[in-house]
């Protein structure tokens, strides 16, 4: 029996052979696609209703909203790295996607090992970033609480 993968990825792409393609590799290497978007309205509501960790973008999408703008939405509600996957390598649509703060740009037809890895990184920034705001977090409240026991005396008098 293989273990549960733990990492959910939402895959944004409207060709659906390419999709496939994606979600094989993605399930070969232990994820769990939460789902196939063939829109960002798609993308938007399997990412309210799965949950997710990750997320795989094409820029260029059928339907009224592109993938850029599909991943500023989503990211109003979860943070989540990005990884955007496309064709389009023009400098208009680089600098609007890099308003997103991905975690990766790889231009089609990307190289498996490269895909693989910048998954791996991205996840790995994510897990740390969080590590470190745990961390923040119990430091501030170890200064509360310091900061109300050494005035406990003070008050009780």
């Amino acid at each position: 029996m293989f273990p549960v993968p733990e990492e959910k990825i939402l895959v944004i792409e409207d060709e659906n052979i390419t999709a496939l393609e994606i979600q094989t590799k993605l399930e070969s290497w232990g994820y769990d696609v939460v789902g196939l978007a063939g829109s960002g309205e798609d993308a938007i509501k399997i990412a309210n209703e799965k949950g997710i960790d990750l997320i795989l973008a094409d820029i260029v999408l059928r339907g009224d909203m592109d993938g850029i703008d599909a991943v500023e939405r989503i990211s109003q509600r979860f943070d989540v790295p990005i990884i955007y996957l496309t064709a389009h390598a023009d400098g208009d649509t680089f600098e609007r996607a890099k308003l997103t703060k991905p975690s990766g740009y790889c231009i089609k037809p990307f190289d498996d090992t490269e895909l693989k890895y910048g998954i791996e990184i991205a996840l790995l920034r994510r897990d740390l970033e969080f590590k470190n705001q745990e961390f923040i977090e119990r430091e501030r409240m170890s200064t509360v609480k310091d900061f109300m026991l050494s005035s406990t005396p003070a008050l009780t008098s």
